[in-house]
């Protein structure tokens, strides 16, 4: 029975999560566009084609969070971003970097929209059966989740995370360096804060309240 509810969460997780990590690194690209680098532009990275973006590894971490932890996590193929066309290369990074979980805050929003939408549709009698509109709610709470999920995991002060570039930013350029260094060995510290659940125990509340936040907004 624990199998079939993971699968079930799996299944209704998928296209929210998918759509909140392609929105990431579609807004990096974007933001980086704006700011004058047009190198995601001219790799065709601007889209929310799937195919250009799902990274294997990401996706891999995604099923497993989402099957064994309280929330899903995942990235895709990290946007290219050259500081080098940015008036202010550091401060642009900021905004670069930020831009990622931003969007994850606005595609949470959405699904909030979305259940307050359906939420007056049911009441309205406008559904003769409340299936569809039991799926469309249920993937859209998920959607909540893990799209808060995925903008604090990736504020996270871990390079190579976004959260990462904020700090370095924000620290004197030698320091800085240094400190994105340790971007070499950023997946196995990821992995490990992980698998410790030392991650979780600084995530979980910022998820939940961030979650109630947000539906409190739309009035749910």
């Amino acid at each position: 029975m624990h199998i079939q509810d993971s699968l079930t969460t799996f299944g209704l997780a998928f296209v929210p999560a998918l759509f909140g990590i392609i929105c990431h690194e579609v807004a990096h690209g974007w933001m980086a566009d704006k700011l004058g680098d047009p190198t995601a532009k001219r790799l065709g990275r601007l889209t929310l084609n799937p195919i250009k973006h799902i990274d294997p590894v990401g996706l891999g971490v995604f099923v497993v969070t989402v099957l064994l932890m309280p929330f899903g996590i995942g990235w895709a193929k990290p946007v290219p971003v050259q500081s080098r066309y940015f008036k202010h290369p550091r401060e642009g990074m900021v905004f670069v970097a930020l831009a990622g979980p931003m969007a994850n805050m606005l595609v949470a929003l959405l699904c909030a929209i979305i259940i307050k939408v359906t939420y007056n549709l049911e009441n309205a009698g406008l559904f003769t059966s409340a299936l569809p509109l039991d799926i469309v709610q249920s993937s859209a709470k998920k959607g909540i989740g893990i799209n808060c999920a995925l903008a604090w995991f990736n504020l996270m002060p871990v390079p190579p995370l976004d959260g990462s570039h904020v700090v370095g930013g924000l620290l004197p350029a030698s320091f800085a360096d240094r400190y994105q260094s340790m971007g070499r060995y950023g997946m196995i510290i990821i992995m490990i804060l992980l698998a410790s659940g030392m991650f979780g125990q600084v995530l979980v509340p910022l998820i939940h309240q961030t979650r109630k936040l947000i539906m409190a907004l739309v009035g749910i």
